[in-house]
C-alpha cells in the first residue's frame, strides 16, 4: 500500500475514533465507530493480513454494531443535553495529549529502526484461515459457547429492562 492510502486510511480512523467520544448523540457516536472500524480494517488489508480485516468487517463492523444500535434503539437513548464545557479540563486534555504527542516522536527519534522499512513477511504455503479456525474450535469452543451464553442473557436483559409497563 503506498503512503498516501495509508495516511488516508490512519487518519480517517482517528478522526472518526476521536468523533465517537465528541459525539453527544449514542446513535451517530455509533456510526462513527462503524467508519472507524472500517478504515482499521483497510489498515490491517494493507499489512496483507486479509483475515484479521475480513473478520473485522464482519464481526465489529457488522455484528457488534447492529448489537450496539439495536440496544440503543431498544432502550431509547436520547442525546447528552448541552451543558457548559469546562474549558479548564479541555485545555489540560490538550496539553496531556501533546506532551504525549511530543514524547512519542522523540522516542522514535531515538530509535534507528523506527525509519526503516520492515522486511515483507514470507508468503505462506499453508491455509492460515483453516489453522485458525480449527485452533478456534478445538482449543477454545468451551469460552466461545460462554461468550455466546452472556451475550444471549445481556440480550434478554436489555429487553426486560427496556420494557414498558401497561399503564
Amino acid at each position: 500500500m503506498s503512503p498516501f492510502l495509508f495516511w488516508i486510511f490512519a487518519l480517517l480512523t482517528v478522526i472518526f475514533g476521536a468523533a465517537v467520544i465528541i459525539n453527544r448523540n449514542p446513535v451517530a457516536s455509533a456510526l462513527s465507530l462503524v467508519v472507524s472500524f472500517l478504515g482499521l480494517a483497510a489498515l490491517f488489508m494493507s499489512l496483507d493480513a486479509f483475515f484479521v480485516g475480513i473478520i473485522q468487517v464482519l464481526v465489529y463492523a457488522g455484528a457488534v454494531m447492529v448489537l450496539f444500535l439495536f440496544i440503543i434503539m431498544l432502550l431509547n437513548l436520547q442525546g447528552e443535553e448541552q451543558r457548559r464545557i469546562n474549558w479548564l479540563a479541555a485545555a489540560g486534555g490538550i496539553a496531556v495529549a501533546l506532551i504525549l504527542l511530543v514524547q512519542i516522536c522523540s522516542v522514535i527519534g531515538h530509535f534507528p529502526n523506527a525509519r526503516q522499512n520492515f522486511p515483507l513477511l514470507p508468503q505462506s504455503t499453508t491455509d492460515d484461515v483453516w489453522n485458525i479456525g480449527a485452533l478456534l474450535f478445538r482449543n477454545y469452543n468451551l469460552p466461545f459457547q460462554i461468550i455466546g451464553v452472556l451475550v444471549l442473557v445481556a440480550t434478554v436483559g436489555v429487553v426486560l429492562l427496556s420494557r414498558r409497563e401497561p399503564r
